[in-house]
């Protein structure tokens, strides 16, 4: 009964602006790390069977726990693979056999599980003020925002339409504004002969289950420091970002069965699964819907395209490939132009917490990594630090 009734209230959120967004997300997800993925799976000798199963595996993960999250608790919960852990593979894999890596994903799943259920994770993120976390965010988007104008150097007549258009929409139909600057983008590439359809062909792919093996040599070398990137360079910035946009939801389930996820799928290639945050905040802005109750629909749409992405693995990589680079830009950039003056908005409101966000900001949006984490890490740390220094001068 609950389910019908589930199925019912998400009919009548249904709108086209939702999925368009749900469609953006995993396009910029895609586009922007899968080749990193593709390299993971490579450095460990996977061959191309395997690499599509590795496709299947996320895809499938990433669709059902954003579907399945998103109705449970009717907010936008977008999963995603770790980019940073499928980075950390291609240094750290020299050595380790595929059957080793498996049982290092398997380690780090459980580990995340752990995290997740036992509470542990949401006591310490709980900590982190708004402030510091929009800060965080802004940064993180930063760079999406410019490379909107970034585009224009090489594809200017592309991608100024589109900006034109979208500024002319979002005085008009602001719901569609998004929407509108993608189908001319895709217009423009498809007569300037720019969309590489040719490359696609349809192929269904085919899960390849490899049984694990454990060693103290990948425990160390993949297993716990796939399990640290995901945390602090995945998972810390996606609650910042579900947070900063307004919504609340149980962190220790959803933490919890992302890595549930990543256990049951990791034999076929699912290597970390996490929460998402720059593609998130598509599906958390007003561009998804002007209503934040009914943006949930956005991040169950992304699901839904994320499933065609495991069944068709390397097909689907084909589609999004066909797209030119500065389109996929300039259609993210716009996506986000709101979520990122929101997140400034917030960050800098309570002008006792200013420096330290506009710290996060600058430390986030440079783009610094040390010992293989991400900036977004170290943005939220010299935030928290300033913000300490700063309440301790004044007592």
């Amino acid at each position: 009964m609950g389910s019908v009734t589930g199925l019912a209230q998400l009919v009548r959120d249904f709108s086209l602006s939702a999925v368009i967004a749900g469609f953006v997300t995993v396009l910029v997800g895609f586009t922007s790390s899968a080749v990193i993925v593709f390299q993971a799976a490579q450095a460990l000798g996977a061959s191309p069977i395997e690499i599509g199963s590795w496709m299947f595996a996320l895809g499938l993960g990433m669709g059902i726990t954003s579907i399945l999250l998103s109705l449970r608790y009717r907010v936008p919960v977008v999963t995603a693979w770790s980019t940073p852990g499928a980075a950390l593979l291609i240094t750290s894999a020299a050595g380790v056999s595929m059957p080793e890596a498996i049982g290092a994903f398997l380690i780090s799943g459980g580990l995340i599980t752990l995290c997740g259920f036992s509470g542990w994770f949401e006591r310490v993120i709980n900590r982190i003020p708004i402030s510091i976390a929009s800060g965080m965010l802004a940064g993180v988007l930063l760079r999406f925002g410019l490379d909107v104008f970034v585009a224009m150097k090489t594809q200017f007549v592309m991608t100024f339409a589109m900006f034109c258009l979208y500024l002319l929409m979002r005085s008009i139909l602001p719901r569609y504004a998004v929407v509108s600057a993608l189908a001319l983008g895709i217009l423009i590439a498809g007569v300037q002969g720019l969309l590489r359809v040719d490359m696609i062909q349809l192929q269904l792919a085919q899960p390849v289950l490899t049984l694990p093996q454990f060693s103290l040599g990948a425990l160390v070398g993949v297993a716990l420091p796939l399990f640290a990137v995901t945390m602090a360079s995945q998972n810390v910035p996606g609650v910042a970002v579900i947070r900063a946009s307004g919504y609340t939801v149980p962190i220790s389930p959803v933490i919890g069965w992302t890595g549930v996820a990543t256990l049951i799928l990791a034999p076929f290639g699912g290597f970390a699964l996490n929460l998402a945050a720059i593609t998130a905040a598509i599906c958390m802005g007003e561009e998804a819907h002007e209503n934040p109750a009914k943006r949930y629909v956005a991040a169950v749409a992304a699901g839904g395209f994320y499933l065609l992405v495991g069944l068709f693995g390397g097909t689907v990589g084909a589609v999004f490939a066909a797209f030119p680079k500065e389109l996929v830009l300039a259609i993210a950039g716009l996506a986000l132009l709101g979520t990122i003056g929101n997140g400034l908005a917030a960050a800098l409101a309570s002008e006792k917490e200013r420096e330290p966000a506009l710290i996060t900001f600058l430390v986030t949006a440079s783009g610094v990594t040390l010992v293989g984490i991400g900036s977004a890490f170290w943005g939220l740390v010299a935030g928290a630090l300033s913000l300490a220094v700063l309440r301790f001068k004044r007592t």
